[in-house]
This record gives C-alpha cells, sequence and structure tokens, in this order.
C-alpha cells in the first residue's frame, strides 16, 4: 500500500468512528427520546444521588451553563427535580425523578460505555499505543485546543418528548469554547 492508500484507510476509519457516533445519538433520540448527553447526566445523578449542579458539572466534566441548560430540558419532562436548600437558600440540589429511573431501566449502554469494556479488555501496551495515535491524529486535524469530556456525542440532537415531533439536528447551534482543559461549553444537550 501507498501512502495515499494509507492515508484513505485512517480516514475511512475516522468517518466509520463518526458515523457510530451518529447513529447511536439517533437512535436514543428515536428509541428513548433522550440525548446521549442526557442519559449520560441522568446515570451521573442515579450514581451521585441529590447532589447541586456544580458538583454534577465537576463530576461530567462538562461547564455549568451545559449542565445547567441540560437539567432545564430534563426538569421539562419532568426526569429531574430541582430543590431548594433548606439551610441555605442560595443552594439548589437536583435530583432524579420515578419517570427518570423508568426510563434509563430499558435504555440501551451509551456508546462509551460498550467502548470502555472492549478498551479496558487491551493490554496496556495497546492502550498507550492508542491513544498515542489517537493524539497525533487529533494534533493532526488540528483539534488540540478543542475542549471535550468524555462523551460521544455527535453533535446537537432534539430534546425529549414526543417521538414525532423529534428533529435529527439543529443546524442554527455552533459549539462554542472558552479555553477550559477538558471542558465543553456547548455539548449536545
Amino acid at each position: 500500500m501507498n501512502s495515499n492508500d494509507l492515508c484513505d484507510e485512517v480516514l475511512m476509519s475516522l468517518r466509520r468512528i463518526v458515523r457510530a457516533i451518529e447513529l447511536q445519538s439517533r437512535q436514543l433520540v428515536r428509541t428513548h427520546g433522550l440525548t446521549g448527553p442526557q442519559i449520560f447526566i441522568l446515570k451521573v445523578l442515579i450514581q451521585l444521588g441529590e447532589t447541586t449542579v456544580g458538583q454534577l458539572a465537576e463530576q461530567v466534566n462538562l461547564s455549568k451553563p451545559t449542565v445547567t441548560d441540560i437539567l432545564n430540558r430534563l426538569e421539562k419532562y419532568g426526569m429531574v427535580q430541582r430543590i431548594r436548600s433548606e439551610q441555605d437558600r442560595r443552594c439548589v440540589w437536583v435530583t432524579v425523578t420515578r419517570l427518570a429511573k423508568e426510563k434509563l431501566s430499558d435504555s440501551p449502554p451509551l456508546l462509551q460505555e460498550s467502548f470502555a469494556g472492549e478498551f479496558n479488555q487491551l493490554k496496556k501496551w495497546e492502550q498507550l499505543q492508542l491513544i498515542g495515535a489517537l493524539h497525533k491524529i487529533a494534533e493532526m486535524m488540528d483539534a488540540r485546543e478543542i475542549d471535550s469530556s468524555p462523551m460521544l456525542t455527535s453533535g446537537p440532537i432534539s430534546t425529549p418528548g414526543n417521538v414525532s415531533d423529534l428533529s435529527m439536528t439543529d443546524k442554527g447551534k455552533k459549539n462554542r469554547h472558552e479555553g477550559k482543559p477538558g471542558r465543553i461549553e456547548d455539548a449536545s444537550s
């Protein structure tokens, strides 16, 4: 194989990865009325129990405004509840509702969860080799400075609701980055 053929192989593999993320995101919206980031937030909330937006944002490695936006949508659909602290009225606790637990009970694993299972089965040298290769690809694509979280999502996907009301994309929304390492300022919510 010459260099052009090898480059094509890399690009085709990257396209398959992007496509797998897109397909799973759309399937989640179609079957569960929730986006990947919304399911991710709900799963973390269940693990944490009652928590604050700040603690949740830190746990999921997203900015507070992004988490607040996701929570606003989840609250609108009765999936989370916010309760103002009796001791400190400035503090608001967030918790999942029974509806959210029911919705998640039959949700498929997120793509990053199944990926993590496969990745953890690799030998340490294979893991390091993959990490090195992916860092180099990100560098070659001039993506070094793009903030990210360990959440695989394809971009803005519609909010939960009636499946017939769901649109697959939100073309008017652009990602914004504020240069905070490891944080996405406008994730798919």
